[in-house]
């Protein structure tokens, strides 16, 4: 039973993905020859060719899924495009090829700027493997058709059944990782005498990173059937929001010395912001963790602050308005924490006993901690 838990970890299998990605790749293949080679199948390379072209750099499910679904379709209607001219244009090669063309560029109008790109590559593709050179044959198209679906059919198989790797956890982990860094930053800001410094920059790429990656997750998670693609857009769109914010906060901190003194001098706004940081940390850890989400944030109280705010001015007696903009900031910062912690916790599916039980499993959890909760 131990050695079988390694296999069903989330944290493993995030972990370890390339090398398990190689893994699953070649035991696809070493499947697709198994199953082509004593059958003495004609045209059997393409099931290979299918295999790792399906599977492709895509090292969790619903990618592949996603991928394979394309293919399938993009090949199957293909290849039954190209048996159709087959037996009815064989004596006119002209209009044989001229029936090609024609279904090629009516798919790539459709598929143009759309995300099923991929199934219309493959439909041009296997059209052109079916149909072949200047005499084709429907024995070797009907072959080659079958060898594609095979393939892509394996690759399929192999990456749900072999050490799957989702993405919707590569989501949490990627979530989490930004909540994280979002957290990191802002108490920096927040506790830091200067301005930012290497490592904030680094933290700042490490942002934009995770935001673009979440971002091409989207069609594979929805693959999945775990979220819906409005759900993430959701919860992308609210993280980049937050993201600015801090991002902004960071100029606005160290905008004139004197508007800095200001804000040093408003009593109690230290304390709210790291509790906020704390609870952007603390919404970090139940994403990763795979607890139902409950953060309690306290209300950004401005009111205590607006008579020093408002009437904030230098030395040379100019208006500061950036106390006023920087509290600003501050309250819809955590606005839209607090509902980023509501969108999150309407989620159904984003808690996961699986992520529970292997946090426990590597010291994120105390074991008492790990209790059910949804897959």
């Amino acid at each position: 039973m131990k050695l079988v838990r390694p296999l069903r970890d989330p944290y493993f299998t995030n972990q370890h993905r390339r090398i398990l990605h190689v893994l699953r790749v070649a035991l696809a293949l070493i499947v697709a020859y198994a199953v082509t080679e004593p059958f003495d199948l004609p045209h059997r390379g393409w099931a290979l060719v299918s295999t790792v072209m399906v599977m492709g750099n895509l090292p969790h499910i619903g990618g592949v899924l996603d991928k394979g679904r394309q293919r399938l379709l993009g090949s199957l209607i293909g290849a039954l495009w190209g048996l159709l001219l087959i037996v009815t244009l064989t004596p006119w090669p002209a209009l044989l090829h001229l029936g090609a063309l024609a279904g090629i560029a009516a798919v790539t109008w459709y598929t143009f700027s759309k995300r099923f790109g991929y199934g219309g590559l493959m439909f041009a593709i296997s059209l052109l493997l079916v149909v072949g050179g200047s005499t084709p044959e429907l024995d070797a198209a009907l072959w080659r058709s079958f060898n594609v679906l095979l393939g892509t059919l394996i690759g399929i198989g192999v990456t749900v059944l072999v050490l799957p790797h989702k993405a919707t956890d590569l989501l949490r982990f990627a979530l989490a990782d930004h909540l994280d860094h979002m957290a990191r930053l802002y108490h920096a800001h927040t506790s830091a005498s200067a301005p930012p410094d290497l490592d904030t920059h680094e933290l700042l790429k490490g942002c934009s990173k995770l935001l673009v990656k979440q971002r091409g997750l989207v069609d594979a998670i929805h693959r999945e059937n775990r979220l819906t693609r409005i759900e993430l857009d959701e919860l992308i769109s609210l993280q980049r929001r937050m993201f600015s914010t801090i991002e902004l906060l960071l100029e606005t901190h160290w905008n004139t010395r004197a508007g800095h003194e200001l804000i040093d001098a408003m009593e109690g706004l230290r304390d709210q912001q790291h509790t906020l940081a704390r609870g952007i940390g603390t919404l970090a850890f139940q994403v990763r963790t795979g607890h139902p989400i409950d953060v309690d944030l306290a209300p950004f109280d401005l009111q205590r602050h607006a008579g020093l705010a408002g009437d904030a001015r230098a030395e040379d007696g100019r208006r500061l308005f950036s106390p006023s903009g920087y509290l600003w900031l501050n309250r819809e910062l955590a606005r839209l924490t607090g509902e980023l912690v509501e969108r999150l916790g309407s989620l159904e599916r984003l808690p996961s006993r699986r992520l529970r039980k292997g946090a426990s499993r590597h010291g994120l959890l105390e074991p008492h901690d790990s209790g059910d909760a949804s897959r």
